[in-house]
């Protein structure tokens, strides 16, 4: 349904109705793609205009730098179809990066949409605290079952970067109710992404996103990460013999005694720039912390539920990790959703008598949503039904062969890809690798160009990333690999001929 026209009939629009100075708001149908809003009924239908300035009045985007924001023209989403979204003037634009790499099976899917209205007409919600749900517990069975080895016991919260808080206070919990007090350090990795609460923060490694808030952090160590075009230790990679593992199980032996875990993005770091990690590496990690008695937090968040071509990227080198931390595709980008896996041996130490106080004391309002389980079941049951990891077999190929072309562009660096995840790294001088000044802003106009053009994607900086639904047909996808490349060509070509105040 990727390819078919936009419809003309139906239309959502807000009616709000003013009534002592507050706004109450219903949704009402209008046909035709080109209405307008009209006063009605002593309220009104708002239009275009309204819903921008209202956004720019009241909302505070995520990631965004809102004095420029407020200069902009907003685009709002009204709707989505297959891969598309559509704006609420009825433009189509393939969604490069699955909505922020969250879905799978695409907009508006019928087995998802039911799945969630089926259980809205049984209970939408239910507190997991001390009670059980049926969508919660099958769920959990799911998980487990579709997780790598060894991983049983489920632990339910709403995003990504609570997914990971919650390992590692499950990590550091363990070691001091087993009485090694002086385990209160994590190793994680330089570029880092693990989400944005404090404890997410203190292991992540992007200074940009970070070093702000150092004041608040707690202590963690961090290894160099095979950061293979930029690497830290100014090694070449076809020479240095994987020199970062040395460098990781040097800190590993000096801080192995007040260690709890080993925090890392199995394969592919997405919001460092969709860094790519050399085969191995992430199996010579699992070995050496297994080696000197370290737990390995698995964050998948972004890689899990195919998007590197397995379910999880642990699959690819057969690693077994204590926890896995999951989210964003789980419910197939259809409500908020995640989940921390982790083995029964840490489970098990948090079991004792009521006084001993060996409880977990976490948890969240949403903790085990049903609707949010129920359609997470679904989706799951979509990866067995439509074969939706062997369909991608013959896209990632796909996508493997258009991307060659972009190193003919003079200021690509270097072209990034593991399954559906792509990061093309531009820069200003290719032959000494020298980026950007952050003032030219590339990476925001290449994807206001492929916007022009009909694709939304999102910058990790300079890095233009690509990370489409996985159920992205054929056609669709060549037209966002050749908008990308155009738009990439258009940008790169105008700052280089000096044309740097067009758009």
């Amino acid at each position: 349904m990727d390819d078919h026209p936009a419809e003309s009939g139906i239309r959502t629009i807000a009616h709000v109705v003013r009534s002592d100075e507050k706004f109450f708001a219903s949704f009402v149908l209008m046909s035709g793609a080109n209405d307008r809003p009209s006063v009605k009924d002593g309220g009104f239908m708002y239009d275009q205009e309204t819903l921008a300035r209202w956004d720019k009045q009241y909302i505070w985007h995520p990631f965004t730098q809102m004095e420029e924001y407020a200069d902009m023209e907003p685009l709002i989403i009204e709707e989505g179809d297959g891969s598309y979204l559509i704006d609420v003037e009825g433009n189509r634009y393939i969604d490069g990066v699955s909505s922020l790499w969250v879905l799978v099976h695409g907009h508006g899917k019928r087995e998802l949409i039911d799945a969630i209205e089926k259980q809205s007409n049984m209970l939408c919600h239910s507190t997991l605290l001390g009670l059980a749900n049926t969508p919660a517990i099958i769920l959990a069975r799911m998980l487990v079952d579709i997780a790598p080895n060894g991983l049983s016991k489920v632990f339910y919260s709403d995003n990504g970067s609570t997914s990971v808080e919650i390992a590692l206070k499950m990590a550091y919990q363990y070691w001091q109710q087993r009485g090694e007090k002086k385990r209160k350090r994590f190793i994680s990795f330089s570029n880092g992404y693990h989400g944005d609460t404090i404890g997410s923060v203190s292991v992540g490694g992007i200074n940009l996103f970070h070093k702000v808030y150092g004041p608040l952090l707690f202590k963690t160590y961090k290894s160099p990460s095979p950061y293979c075009y930029r690497c830290p230790l100014k090694l070449h990679k076809e020479t240095c013999g994987m020199a970062c593992i040395e460098e990781f199980e040097k800190i590993v032996i000096k801080h192995k005694d007040e260690v709890c875990a080993v925090v890392i993005e199995p394969h592919v770091q997405g919001a460092g720039g969709m860094i790519v990690q050399p085969d191995g590496f992430l199996s010579a990690v699992r070995k050496i912390t297994k080696a000197h008695n370290l737990l390995l937090i698995a964050d998948e968040v972004a890689t899990g539920f195919g998007r590197t071509g397995n379910m999880f990227a642990c699959n690819k080198e057969r690693i077994e990790p204590d926890f896995l931390c999951v989210a964003k595709g789980i419910t197939g980008g259809y409500l908020p959703l995640a989940a921390t896996l982790t083995t029964e041996e840490i489970f098990s130490a948090f079991l004792g008598p009521f006084d001993t106080f060996k409880t977990f004391f976490h948890g969240h309002t949403y903790t085990g949503n049903p609707l949010a389980c129920s359609v997470a079941i679904e989706n799951i049951n979509l990866f067995e039904k439509e074969k939706t990891l062997e369909n991608m077999n013959d896209k990632i190929a796909l996508l493997k062969k258009e991307l060659q072309r972009f190193s003919a562009l003079p200021h690509v660096g270097e072209v990034r890809q593991e399954g559906f995840m792509v990061g093309i790294e531009l820069v200003k001088n290719r032959k000494t690798k020298r980026p950007y000044a952050p003032k030219e802003k590339i990476g925001q106009k290449v994807t206001q160009e492929a916007r022009r053009r009909g694709v939304i994607m999102r910058p990790l900086g300079d890095v233009i990333v690509l990370m489409p639904p996985l159920a992205i047909e054929k056609p669709t996808l060549k037209r966002l690999i050749d908008v990308t490349y155009e738009s990439i060509k258009v940008i790169t070509g105008m700052l280089e001929n000096g044309d740097k105040n067009r758009r």
